[in-house]
């Protein structure tokens, strides 16, 4: 038993608090080595984590192929920029557009990257091909969103923690309600570039859309010649059952944006995938990134894509989802108000008469289980894919006794 006094955590918080601009608000546990679905702290103590990553570790953590494979290329060659080409290049991009049904994929690094590179190039397709005059082009955006937190993202965000104080804004977006296929309609114009929507909205709660919501979209933006980018960065490679979420309505969209799990949660790797009609709209020059599609990422991402590839985790997500989702209901009327998601990823609404999820996700880890908070009684639970099935039943189980104990 570890005495309270001889706890390294609050001194290792405060020096973090002291030196760290306060850009987040993360719970006072200090990780230092983790394994699967397992963290553990600095003082020893395990948590399960029901957070991975916000995605990013779909394949928890330290998998065994990731960390060959990381290791490997370490010993050959980390970076070439994309001046030259090096051996790890190709194989990633082909089997990323063959995992998407794409023709091309363009690597960056971070999600907001990759909603950066939808948004220039369904803008430079606009000019382009689709015949929108200079500099008139608009993308339709949904409330709610989250796509990343560049000051262009931020310009279309609803979320007045993400947006205000950081204007002027970038204008060229129109913001619609995210369900509203009405709404959508009726925003899009003749010198509409995109349709740009989180198939399922993670930062906003795990908010599915209506049935069949995205196949309207997908049916809307073929018939006025607008291209549907689907940003897939949190909701994607695995996480709801699917590859992507789109295909739980037999969606395809034009672009898939991709991020987080793609890394594997060892290095930072996104991409948008599309075919050549739309990406080939852009020239040597026009855009780029010194680490996008570098060799450490590229060799890593390959063999996300591989493990992908065998549907293992797909299934994984639909089977051990259900049993999770299954086992929140239960708790709705017994301190829960509402549980909404897909596959490994839930969003579920704590009664605010009891706590704030803040609060609830604390002590949840005083029970040894971490999650997040999103908008005030809501919290979001996504463990990596890697979970079992008696771990889910264990992180349902201490989320009951926290109600309980309100």
């Amino acid at each position: 038993m570890i005495v309270d006094d001889m706890l390294r955590t609050p001194a290792a918080v405060a020096d973090a608090e002291r030196w760290t601009a306060h850009n987040y608000h993360p719970l006072p546990v200090v990780i230092s080595s983790a394994e699967g679905a397992w963290l553990t702290d600095i003082d020893g103590r395990r948590y399960l984590d029901c957070l991975a990553g916000y995605s990013a570790l779909n394949f928890g953590h330290r998998h065994p192929t990731l960390i060959a494979a990381a290791h490997a290329q370490l010993d050959r060659l980390t970076l070439t920029s994309r001046a030259f080409i090096h051996d790890q290049f190709a194989d990633f991009c082909r089997e990323l557009a063959t995992l998407c049904g794409k023709e091309l994929v363009l690597p960056m690094n971070t999600g907001a990257e990759a909603v950066e590179t939808a948004i220039k190039v369904a803008r430079k397709w606009a000019y382009r091909v689709k015949g929108v005059p200079a500099d008139q082009a608009n993308i339709v955006v949904a409330e709610g969103n989250f796509h990343g937190r560049t000051t262009t993202i931020i310009s279309f965000s609803t979320d007045s923690d993400a947006r205000d104080d950081f204007g002027p804004y970038t204008p060229g977006f129109r913001v619609v309600p995210y369900g509203d296929l009405a709404a959508l309609a009726a925003a899009v114009d003749e010198n509409t570039a995109a349709v740009l929507l989180e198939p399922i909205q993670g930062e906003q709660g795990v908010v599915v859309p209506p049935a069949g919501y995205l196949p309207g979209v997908r049916e809307l933006c073929t018939d006025r010649n607008v291209l549907f980018l689907a940003d897939e960065i949190q909701s994607g490679l695995g996480r709801t059952g699917e590859t992507f979420a789109c295909q739980a309505e037999g969606v395809v969209p034009d672009m898939y944006l991709l991020g987080k799990a793609l890394g594997g949660g060892i290095v930072p790797v996104s991409a948008v995938a599309a075919d050549r009609d739309v990406l080939g709209v852009l020239r040597p020059g026009e855009h780029g990134s010194t680490f996008g599609g570098n060799p450490l990422a590229c060799a890593v991402a390959t063999e996300v894509v591989r493990l992908l590839a065998t549907g293992e985790f797909q299934r994984r997500s639909a089977e051990l989802g259900e049993r999770l989702h299954a086992g929140l209901h239960a708790l709705v009327g017994k301190g829960l108000v509402a549980v909404r998601g897909r596959g490994l990823w839930a969003g579920i609404d704590i009664d605010p008469a009891l706590m704030t999820g803040r609060q609830a996700c604390e002590r949840l880890a005083e029970r040894g289980v971490l999650a997040k908070d999103t908008h005030g009684s809501t919290i979001r639970l996504a463990p990596p894919l890697v979970v079992t099935a008696e771990e889910i039943d264990h992180a349902v189980a201490q989320l009951a006794a926290v109600l309980a104990s309100a």
